[in-house]
């Protein structure tokens, strides 16, 4: 029998998530708007660190931390909550499983490529079947008028299908692209403290 058996998360390890945690709940109330009502913000990017440093299983809780944190200050009854919680982590699992079978900067890449893809989709589903039906009962707010906004920006946009394949798939892609840059950046100059090595 062994004597050093690994723990599920070291202490240290538990730190990190927790910090890792409150730096996205604060990153999460800052938005950028882009186009309509979807907004830009930062928040994936503190979740993919952790994903990287510490694996899959402390990224999911890095995000649910974060939907939680979110719950506090919400404005749509947890429903973007919920939702960006499963949007996040269509883009964490498959970055995160792919850059611990090849812990290589191709190896980030390739996996935030394929969660990209994976968000996207889950995005234009999310967004289809859970977000606008919601917003728009909140709100008062007919299909036809959801669609009307999108027709004013993408004249193609005639259906709620098409509005969230010609707008918010695009959002979406440009969302995640601008995360997975930034993860490129400073992943590995973060890389030292993320894993409670001393840097010089």
């Amino acid at each position: 029998m062994t004597q050093n058996k690994k723990t599920f998360l070291s202490t240290r390890e538990l730190s990190t998530v927790a910090i890792l945690a409150a730096i996205a709940a604060v990153l999460f109330m800052i938005e950028i708007p882009v186009v309509l009502f979807y907004k830009l913000d930062l928040s994936s990017l503190p979740v993919l660190l952790g994903a990287f440093a510490m694996g899959p299983v402390p990224g999911t809780m890095i995000l649910l931390v974060k939907a939680l944190l979110g719950l506090l200050h919400s404005t749509s009854q947890g429903v973007g909550e919920l939702a960006d919680f499963i949007m996040g982590f269509a883009m964490m699992l498959p970055s995160g499983i792919v850059y611990k079978r090849l812990k290589s900067r191709k190896g980030a890449i390739v996996g935030m490529v394929i969660g990209t893809v994976v968000a996207t989709i889950v995005a234009v589903l999310t967004n289809l079947y859970i977000m606008i039906p919601f917003y728009g009962a909140a709100y008062g707010m007919p299909v036809e008028a959801i669609v009307g906004m999108g027709q004013a920006i993408v004249p193609a946009v005639d259906s709620i299908g098409k509005f969230v394949l010609l707008i918010t798939a695009p959002f979406n892609v440009l969302k995640w692209v601008v995360i997975s840059v930034l993860t490129a950046l400073i992943y590995k100059p973060l890389s030292p403290i993320l894993h409670g090595r001393k840097t010089r």
